[in-house]
C-alpha cells in the first residue's frame, strides 16, 4: 500500500481545474471513466499521491496528468496548473 499524502480524487480534480465542480469530478469518478495507473477506479473518494498518472474523458479528447503536488485548496488557474504535468499521447 502507498504512503505518503494523499486527497481524494473528486477534491484534486476540482482544486485543480480540471472538473468544472466538484459534483461533475464525482460523477466522472462513480460513472467509472477516470483511471488512476492504469486501474480504473468508481469511487469519489479513491485516493491521489504525487506521482500517479490520472486518465480521464475531455470534450477535446481523453487527457492523461501527472500528479507533481497536492492543492490545498482551489486556487487560480497558474496554482492549479502548477499541481500536474499534462502528459500528450503519442507524441
Amino acid at each position: 500500500m502507498p504512503h505518503g499524502p494523499a486527497l481524494r480524487i473528486d477534491k484534486f480534480l476540482w482544486f485543480t481545474r480540471l472538473a468544472k465542480s466538484r459534483s461533475v469530478a464525482q460523477k466522472m469518478a462513480e460513472d467509472g471513466h477516470i483511471r488512476v495507473n492504469g486501474r480504473r477506479i468508481e469511487r469519489a473518494h479513491a485516493p491521489v499521491r504525487s506521482g500517479d498518472l490520472i486518465t480521464f474523458p475531455h470534450p477535446a479528447g481523453v487527457r492523461v496528468v501527472r500528479v507533481v503536488q497536492l492543492p490545498g485548496r482551489r486556487g487560480s488557474a497558474p496554482e492549479a496548473q502548477s499541481c500536474y504535468e499534462e502528459l500528450k499521447l503519442g507524441h
